[in-house]
């Protein structure tokens, strides 16, 4: 006897749900590449992609777009799903937005320590914040929260790598290559990126691969996480021993994360958190607008292979991203207080880029 089991339901709230996702992307314009000034006769051109541009400030916010259309099309977000995520940055902020914009109730879990800044940007977005003391516990607590309310676990950590479409439909490494088209040096020789999540790496590194691209892709890995010494080892499963996590926010995690794909990373750079502080602030003054601190880790990354380049007499374009504004630091990395506090001297990173910014030798 044939037993027939048939779940299938109105899909109304689902077609309207991707397709306001949709338009919001239809809205907004593509984020700016940026020439970085360098000296014309180095014959090295620095581009920044700035991500900072999106509606909620940062990078984050094409990896909340990705995320709410993976979980919405398979089925884990509907009409009344209360949507969580373990951040207190970027992400939960651009999470927050997606949430707010399909009428969905949206809980960050962060750290009791998270600066009032960051939590009053996440709420601005209509978000609620949950904190726990102990910050290794935000996984857990999120899953315990999602399995209380019958909620979703939105778990960037895991589904960011797979969330995106690498072949392209628009990712951040399509648009990079979209915009260098008529640049004298179309192809780089490097991209450069930090790892959070680990998905932006992901992304940019399969598409390399997809579209056959010469390209070079290097993740900058900052102070206090295992992203580097995981690689160099090849062992995913190595932990940080660090007692604190890492000072530079939206990248650098205890744990490799699982959509950190270390295969199509070519090198990586580990950073001091005073170079990626001195960089940012260096960054600033050039441009005349104040960038994040994860942008002056790229930025540190990327000069040491624009040297690179010079010392083989090689030609061509390094690009790396702007990944946001440095306002959300205004009381952080900005702050000369703050930096003594945390035992970081930014003489001897300094010192490195006025020497760069002069001759072009990277002297770290």
């Amino acid at each position: 006897m044939t037993v027939v089991l048939d779940r299938r339901g109105p899909r109304t709230w689902v077609d309207n749900a991707v397709r306001l996702i949709e338009a919001d992307a239809q809205r907004s314009a593509d984020t700016h590449l940026l020439r970085y000034p360098l000296p014309p006769q180095w014959s090295v051109q620095l581009y920044l992609k700035d991500e900072s541009t999106h509606i909620t400030g940062s990078l984050k916010h094409r990896l909340a777009r990705s995320l709410f259309l993976y979980a919405i099309c398979n089925g884990w977000v509907g009409e009344n799903t209360t949507v969580i995520e373990a951040s207190s940055g970027s992400t939960a902020v651009s999470e927050a937005y997606f949430a707010q914009l399909l009428g969905l109730d949206f809980v960050a879990v962060m750290p009791a320590s998270t600066s009032p800044a960051k939590i009053a940007l996440i709420e601005a977005q209509g978000g609620r914040c949950h904190f726990v003391k102990d910050p290794s516990l935000i996984y857990a607590e999120s899953q315990r929260l999602a399995t209380e309310t019958g909620g979703h676990y939105m778990d960037q950590f895991t589904h960011a790598e797979r969330a995106t479409d690498w072949r392209g439909n628009n990712n951040i490494a399509e648009s990079i290559f979209t915009q260098l088209q008529q640049e004298e040096n179309p192809i780089p020789e490097w991209i450069v990126v930090g790892a959070g999540t680990g998905g932006t790496g992901a992304t940019i590194g399969r598409y390399l691969r997809y579209r056959k691209f010469d390209t070079g892709l290097c993740v900058v890995d900052p102070e206090n996480s295992v992203f580097f010494d995981a690689w160099r080892c090849d062992d995913c499963a190595l932990t940080s021993t660090s007692e604190r996590g890492s000072r530079i926010e939206g990248i650098g995690r205890p744990r490799v994360e699982p959509s950190f794909i270390g295969q199509v990373v070519d090198r990586m750079v580990k950073v001091p958190d005073a170079g990626s502080i001195a960089a940012m602030r260096h960054a600033s003054e050039v441009l005349g607008r104040k960038v994040g601190g994860s942008t002056g880790t790229n930025l540190w990354g990327a000069f040491g292979l624009v040297a690179e380049m010079l010392e083989q007499r090689r030609s061509g374009s390094v690009v790396t991203l702007l990944c946001d504004g440095g306002e959300r630091y205004s009381e952080t990395y900005f702050d000369d207080d703050w930096v003594a506090s945390e035992g970081i001297d930014l003489a001897g990173p300094t010192a490195v880029l006025d020497g760069f910014a002069r001759t072009g030798h990277w002297a770290d």
